[in-house]
């Protein structure tokens, strides 16, 4: 597949990004860079972001096929770091075990610890809940059902077999009862569970206006719909409900109509935008595309390449002069905290990601309906 030449120029640079950010980090995972120098902030575990640094590293040995070992060699071992991961309580096990592995090249290694990660998670399924449970592994409450504790997770468990498709569909339609809105409201992203009440009380932070949890829960519906014959044992027609969520979410989260870049939080549209949002949100929209008969295929394959575009155009740095300067292949105004105020405008792993798998996505090195 030829990629455009839009396309093409713009992963090259986030390839060589990756190995200047490799040769920086070392062993530790990179979370957010500061946009001025390109200095990463890293973690040594590597968080809910690990996954993305090993999928990046993976996503560079698949565009780099035929250069060496070397490329190999260092997405394999930056996966099997991850590896404690695979029993942590914390759902976005999906996050950090499915893309840190899925795009694994002939690594047995990366494989064992996928299937590890699938049966960790389908242990964690709580059938009273109808949820795998966020987890305590990150801080806070345990009982807790988040957006970003959904997409990963649902291929994730379903490559556990006949159980695990039935725990992820549950999983996510769960989900999708509490954070889909009302009429004419945003998604709800996050909510705990009252042991007292015995019901689900909606968490203040983050709330409604979250664009990255509402990107979050549109990746996770694309994931099913593309693996519904797994999911439902009907390969050929989409769930009315999956598909009306996928409706909804477009409509809502303004996916089709609103701006390329949205605000973090549309509670604060005067605060910052953040393109890893986006460049989630241009990988779900490229998934719904690939949805048979989908009636909204065009529209979403037209609008996340627009989305692309504007992205590999006007938020993606170029190399600057003298050496020394801001590296090219940043993916910049990425924002990792709105509500603490964290690296609100840096370039951020995931968004690296994100716009990477869908350029390579466009450049025929992957195949989105396996990852």
């Amino acid at each position: 597949m030829t990629a455009p030449d839009w396309a093409e120029s713009a992963l090259a640079l986030l390839v060589h990004r990756a190995g200047g950010t490799a040769a920086q980090v070392g062993s530790r995972f990179p979370l957010y860079a500061d946009p001025d120098d390109g200095r990463w902030t890293t973690t040594g575990r590597g968080s809910w972001t690990g996954g993305f640094w090993a999928g990046l590293l993976w996503l560079r040995a698949r565009h780099r096929a035929g250069l060496g070992a070397a490329d190999l060699l260092a997405a394999s071992a930056c996966t099997a770091r991850l590896a404690p991961w695979a029993r942590a309580d914390t759902a976005t096990r999906g996050l950090i075990l499915w893309y840190g592995t899925a795009l694994a090249v002939a690594d047995p290694g990366a494989d064992a610890l996928r299937a590890r990660a699938a049966r960790a998670a389908l242990d964690a399924w709580d059938p009273r809940l109808g949820l795998v449970p966020w987890g305590a592994a990150l801080g806070g409450e345990r009982l807790r059902a988040r957006a970003d504790g959904v997409p990963g997770l649902v291929p994730l468990l379903t490559s556990a077999g006949p159980t695990g498709a039935r725990a992820a569909g549950a999983h996510l339609r769960r989900h999708l009862e509490l954070c889909l809105p009302g009429a004419g409201g945003r998604p709800r992203p996050s909510w705990r569970y009252d042991t007292t009440a015995a019901r689900w009380a909606e968490d203040t932070e983050p709330g409604p206006g979250w664009t990255r949890g509402e990107a979050w829960l549109l990746l996770a519906v694309a994931d099913a719909l593309l693996r519904v014959g797994t999911l439902e044992g009907s390969p050929t027609r989409p769930p009315n409900d999956l598909a009306e969520a996928a409706e909804q979410l477009l409509e809502s989260g303004e996916f089709l109509t609103g701006p390329l870049v949205p605000p973090a939080d549309t509670r604060r549209p005067a605060g910052p935008p953040d393109t890893s949002a986006a460049a989630i949100a241009a990988v779900a929209l490229r998934k719904l595309a690939l949805v048979p008969a989908a009636p909204w295929a065009a529209a979403c394959a037209t609008r996340s390449d627009t989305v692309l575009r504007h992205l590999a155009d006007t938020r993606l740095t170029r190399p600057t002069h003298p050496a020394g300067g801001r590296p090219g292949g940043m993916l910049l105004d990425g924002c990792y905290d709105p509500a603490g105020h964290t690296a609100p405008s840096h370039e951020l792993i995931w968004g690296d990601f994100f716009l990477a798998l869908a350029l390579a996505a466009l450049r025929g090195d992957v195949d989105l309906t396996r990852v």
